[in-house]
């Protein structure tokens, strides 16, 4: 098992993170969060894309682009268990693999054929950096990908966890339509580090074209600012 295998990214994730912070830790936890999938040039066919509009959903595979390392660990600190506890890296979903290698399901909304960059996937639900490469897509199948009675290890119990959102009107009000439905949804997923729970600390996160600002207390994450985020953001 000395082999290597070399792969070219298809496509690239066009999302509203330019950043780490805030990502939602799993894909289809924002219904609202759209983003889009635009080919390479050598894959701008949409021959390639015949048939896939009769999927509702999609599996993407792609490059943990920030995590590469020369080195691996048996062993990480899952956030779900506040970073404390070290699980076996197979028994997480952690970037920090022997092969940065993500998976995620999306929704698909929509397909353009006709663009000045060839076809482009809208989707939703992504979990995905802005830029990330992405190596291949698949159709999600249900009668073969759904398994509602799977056991989900120490996960089990989290998928109800959310924070109450407080957004002032009058921030509200400066965000895209799709932005309003968007940003109170990623931010009720509590963009916190597991470990720090400071009612004090203000947080601040990029999204989009905007930094915002934020504190949480007793499960419930108040929006202090919304300003334009600057290019070093």
């Amino acid at each position: 098992m000395s082999e290597t295998f070399s792969m070219k990214p298809i496509a690239a994730m066009h999302s509203p993170f330019p950043a780490k912070f805030g990502i939602p830790r799993q894909s289809g936890l924002v219904d609202g969060l759209h983003s889009t999938i635009v080919f390479a040039p050598d894959y701008r066919s949409a021959d390639a894309l015949r048939g896939l509009e009769g999927f509702s959903h999609l599996w993407l595979i792609w490059v943990f682009s920030q995590a590469v390392r020369e080195t691996w660990s048996p062993t990480v600190r899952p956030p779900r268990l506040g970073g404390n506890v070290r699980m076996g890296v197979f028994a997480t979903r952690s970037p920090f693999r022997p092969n940065p290698i993500g998976l995620s399901a999306v929704k698909l909304e929509g397909i353009d054929l006709h663009t000045p960059q060839g076809p482009v996937l809208h989707v939703s639900g992504a979990d995905l950096l802005d830029g990330t490469p992405i190596l291949d897509i698949k159709p999600y199948v249900p009668y073969a990908d759904a398994h509602p009675e799977a056991a989900g290890g120490f996960t089990d119990g989290g998928e109800d966890y959310r924070l109450t959102v407080d957004f002032p009107p009058e921030l509200l009000a400066m965000l895209s339509p799709q932005d309003r439905l968007a940003l109170p949804g990623v931010l009720a997923q509590d963009p916190r580090p597991s470990y720090q729970h400071s009612p004090d600390r203000v947080y601040g996160m990029a999204f989009g074209p905007w930094e915002v600002k934020f504190t949480v207390r007793d499960k419930c994450l108040t929006v202090l600012s919304l300003s334009p985020r600057t290019a070093k953001a």
